[in-house]
């Protein structure tokens, strides 16, 4: 693609990375098969290559971004499929995040937008905060229906996607030491997160237990917080960086002391925010060679278990898995076959769901600020996966999780929960009814 960015605008670093990014697509539309946007909506502008083209002017002509040019970037789940189809190695993630930065600084939003947008961004990323909003949704989620009428389908979303059990009760996670059983083999640092450890502990819980009967030690850094993600996919460039250091520090100050092998991420949201830290701090001076050391050192937990030698203590019944691979995970992080194969290994009997590169319709605070889009999509995942009849959907992201249990009543669990359970540790709770009615049935399978 033929550019005409000045000498002046390319001096910006963030101008000359996009400029480089627009001269690799070569307009080819491979892209639009797999984006869920333009495979529901039918409209380019709605499609990968369209938002380019958006991006493209919007940039060149140094412009402030219009309402049309918002309304298709806001559209976008950031999914990232189309990267995983580009023939031309074209990076639309860089080039989307600075798009949105620059929409951020350049285009004001309706004053509801505004505050909504605000408040996700603080509350989301403070678990303190979002206990808080998790068990005042708890109890507003019947009226739903009501914020629906009323036209104010956003808020009836956040209802919707409230789990309908308390929140976990508040813990410090942080600043603690979880030793290796046995003779310690490594040492890794685990991100506690900001919305798992509310919504879902028992993931981290299971990480921990399955890593220490493996002799790995873990450590959840002192001070360590939120990653940035959600933030920076809201184009609210200044805090996301802010929350990356203060992590690069807390992990900083571990890798300078005992040291680690690597940083696990449960949350594949995360874990792709956090590999890019290199990308996102690249001009920063004093954090640019740290951000670049911590991205190498984050993994996917499923990443790490397979360099482990798991051993399985009794082999849990053979249940059927619909594997959901999140967006984050298999475009973001190119992460495919590993969960796959640890579930395997041990016994599961995982199935791949029907257009699995479609997003379900999470994506952060997607299915908040674009409900009926993410409707539509958690509908047609959850099509795909019931015509497996699974007995479980494993998925290795909080945000896939609760989208799509809110639709199903398949339990659905974290694989590493699965994983746990399958070399020692307890039965994942959403199982645990489901193993004791039906062990006949299981077993036969």
């Amino acid at each position: 693609m033929q550019t005409s960015f000045t000498l002046a605008q390319l001096v910006d670093p963030q101008t000359y990375a996009s400029e480089k990014i627009l001269r690799a697509c070569v307009h080819c539309g491979f892209c639009t098969a797999t984006c869920p946007t333009y495979v529901l909506l039918g409209d380019e502008l709605d499609s990968p290559r369209g938002r380019i083209y958006l991006i493209k002017e919007m940039l060149e002509q140094d412009k402030p971004a219009t309402r049309e040019v918002v309304k298709h970037i806001d559209r976008c789940l950031s999914c990232l499929a189309c990267m995983t189809t580009c023939p031309s190695g074209v990076n639309y993630m860089h080039l989307l995040d600075h798009a949105r930065g620059h929409i951020e600084k350049t285009y004001k939003r309706p004053l509801f937008d505004r505050v909504l947008r605000a408040l996700l961004a603080r509350v989301l990323t403070d678990p303190a905060l979002f206990r808080v909003a998790a068990v005042a949704g708890l109890v507003a989620k019947p009226f739903a229906p009501v914020f629906d009428v009323l036209g104010l389908q956003r808020m009836a979303a956040m209802l919707r996607l409230t789990p309908r059990a308390k929140p976990a009760p508040p813990t410090e996670h942080t600043g603690k030491v979880h030793a290796a059983l046995g003779v310690r083999r490594g040492r890794v640092a685990l991100l506690s997160g900001c919305i798992a450890p509310v919504l879902a502990p028992a993931t981290n819980e299971a990480a921990i237990r399955i890593l220490n009967r493996h002799g790995i030690e873990v450590v959840v850094a002192a001070n360590e917080a939120c990653c940035g993600s959600l933030v920076h996919h809201m184009g609210r460039e200044e805090q996301a960086l802010a929350q990356a250091r203060n992590n690069i520090d807390a992990w900083m100050r571990e890798i300078e002391g005992e040291g680690i092998d690597a940083i696990l991420i449960t949350v594949s949201g995360c874990g792709t925010t956090i590999k890019d830290y290199g990308f996102m701090l690249r001009t920063d001076p004093v954090y640019a060679a740290k951000a670049a050391r911590i991205s190498v050192l984050a993994k996917d937990v499923s990443e790490y278990l397979t360099t482990l030698n798991l051993k399985a203590v009794a082999p849990p019944a053979r249940l059927t898995v619909a594997y959901h691979s999140a967006c984050s995970l298999q475009h973001g992080q190119n992460v495919t076959r590993e969960p796959k194969e640890l579930l395997s290994k041990f016994g599961f009997v995982v199935k791949d769901v029907p257009e699995g590169h479609l997003c379900c319709g999470s994506a952060g605070t997607y299915n908040i600020l674009q409900p009926a889009i993410a409707g539509r999509l958690r509908d047609r995942k959850i099509a795909n996966i019931e015509g497996l009849a699974p007995d479980v959907i494993a998925a290795g992201n909080i945000g896939c999780i609760t989208q799509i249990s809110g639709g199903t009543a398949i339990p659905v669990v974290h694989t590493v929960e699965l994983l746990d359970w399958a070399t020692g540790g307890p039965v994942p709770g959403p199982l645990a009814e489901l193993v004791d009615q039906e062990p006949a049935a299981v077993a036969a399978e």
